[in-house]
């Protein structure tokens, strides 16, 4: 079961979400939700006391509830009570709000966007697209990662057709192609670059992004053609493709006399806008 978890807004306010792939259906938070619709300042309080009172009242809504690891504000995972839709729907119904219906309509129109994109992923892409300009980024930055979320695709793709596993698998030769070359794993290309959380391909330069889109494009075209089997075999296909990002970096940065991996992040040059358009 695949789950990725995404921030939505509703009036400016957060909802974490999680969609799972296999279920093809949201999860929201139901604190998130409590926050929005009552505007307590206490949202986990008015949950734990709206539970109890629907568990007395035996709601099966309730008892179905799942629970869910998603990021809190400290950046920690922790267990979350969610519901789906359907249930999330019942569970508004219990909670007197003017925003009911128009968190109703929001939900519903969540729940068709991504279907939408699963059925049409240039939708996905065209998301993307907004949300990046949104955010500040360039045209010529947004064309060069929408290109690179293409080639990692293509990548982890051809991982798991040669038997690669999902998760940790995927990760570590991660790291063997960026380590090469960058000279960084993951985790260490995001200490220099001062992120945390952040995403590190959407911290990097118009550069760094066209080195690291030619080492996994590389390492995808040299295992396609020499067919290695599982996790080991595709360590030196890694480390191979990586290699040739290495040697284009370094006839380039010979040319330039500076180095192009930089510890500049989105941060320095996209929240100024940002704190801008929210005065």
């Amino acid at each position: 079961m695949t789950k990725k978890q995404a921030i939505k807004l509703f009036e400016e306010k957060k909802v974490r979400t999680v969609w799972d792939d296999e279920k093809e259906q949201w999860y929201f938070s139901i604190i998130d939700v409590c926050a929005v619709l009552t505007d307590s300042p206490n949202p986990r309080n008015y949950w734990k006391v709206l539970k109890h009172r629907l568990l007395k009242e035996g709601n099966e809504t309730v008892t179905n509830c799942n629970q869910l690891k998603l990021r809190a504000d400290d950046g920690k995972m922790r267990l979350t009570d969610v519901a789906d839709t359907e249930q999330l729907f019942r569970l508004i119904q219990s909670i007197p709000s003017p925003k009911a219906e128009p968190f109703k309509q929001w939900m519903a129109q969540v729940a068709s966007q991504r279907i939408d994109q699963m059925q049409d992923p240039e939708k996905s892409i065209d998301q993307a697209i907004v949300d990046y300009k949104r955010l500040g980024y360039t045209d010529a930055w947004i064309n060069q990662r929408i290109k690179s979320i293409e080639v990692r695709k293509e990548l982890t793709d051809e991982w798991q057709r040669t038997g690669v596993h999902e998760g940790l698998e995927y990760a570590s030769l991660t790291d063997i192609i960026t380590r090469e070359w960058s000279g960084f794993t993951t985790k260490q290309y995001k200490h220099f670059k001062g992120l945390k959380k952040e995403n590190l391909r959407d911290n990097m330069t118009n550069l760094e992004i066209a080195l690291n889109i030619l080492a996994e494009a590389s390492t995808t075209e040299l295992s396609k053609q020499r067919n290695p089997k599982g996790y080991m075999q595709q360590t030196k296909v890694a480390k191979e493709g990586g290699s040739v990002a290495k040697a284009a970096r370094n006839q380039l940065e010979s040319k330039l006399g500076r180095s192009v991996i930089s510890e500049v992040k989105a941060s320095d040059y996209l929240l100024p806008n940002n704190e801008e358009e929210e005065k």
